[in-house]
């Protein structure tokens, strides 16, 4: 079943909502193009400040698969941790209550569906995998950059970038694409996925899918184990005296 939806959604409705972007069809997109990124990259210090503080507990972060598990074998052996604020459009509520300024910046934002600290530790790699759709793009603020950023990096389809502290990177998740950090220090950057710019009446389809999306169990799943998460942070926080 898992296979005929992602066959559904990436090559038929996937191709209508190629064929009707507003923004084109490719890997990597100008950032500025999108009216929201200055408000973010303006604001990248106050967010990092909210990370820093997050970062204290980085122990207690929960990896990507706990969280998704629609991606559990992708991830299971990669040590890539996240920080949930939004996941298709369910709030978690005391997430974006211990982050309240990043929370109301992004929450500016149009189309906003996804958003998490994507927290990749030293010398792991997140192996090459495809979205399964091109309704939403993908956009990654970066926050927390080793300095030798040239192995740090991600590439889509056959294209390379490099992250870098304050800056925009905003790309088509459907394309392979894979990230590493091979550098002795953490990257973390702020992961959006945003409603992709289509014209009408592909737009409304695109709505409809991305709401059916939320509907599924593997999102449903992933905000069950948000709160799951929810009461071992409480434990942690609650232990150290700093709830």
């Amino acid at each position: 079943m898992k296979e005929f939806l992602e066959t559904l959604m990436r090559k038929h409705i996937g191709g209508l909502v190629s064929r009707s972007s507003l923004v084109g069809h490719k890997t990597f997109f100008d950032p500025q193009i999108f009216s929201w990124v200055p408000l973010l990259e303006q604001n990248w210090r106050t967010i990092r400040q909210e990370l820093e503080q997050v970062l204290q507990y980085q122990e207690a972060l929960p990896n990507f698969e706990e969280l998704v598990e629609y991606d559990a074998d992708l991830t299971k052996d990669t040590q890539w941790k996240m920080f949930a604020f939004y996941a298709y459009g369910i709030k978690a509520e005391k997430n974006c209550d211990r982050c309240p300024e990043t929370t109301r910046l992004i929450e500016q934002i149009p189309g906003l569906k996804t958003a998490f600290f994507s927290i990749l530790l030293p010398h792991q790699r997140i192996p090459p995998h495809r979205g399964p759709y091109n309704g939403v793009l993908r956009y990654h603020l970066g926050l927390m950059v080793p300095e030798a950023t040239d192995q740090c990096g991600i590439r889509v389809g056959k294209d390379i970038r490099h992250w870098q502290e304050g800056q925009s990177l905003v790309f088509d998740d459907s394309f392979e694409h894979t990230a590493w950090n091979d550098t002795d220090s953490v990257r973390v950057v702020l992961f959006l996925d945003v409603v992709r710019p289509v014209k009408f009446p592909i737009s409304l389809l695109n709505q409809a899918v991305i709401q059916l999306f939320s509907w599924s169990p593997y999102i449903q799943g992933a905000a069950a184990n948000q709160k799951k998460w929810d009461k071992r942070l409480d434990a942690v926080l609650a232990a150290k005296g700093t709830q």
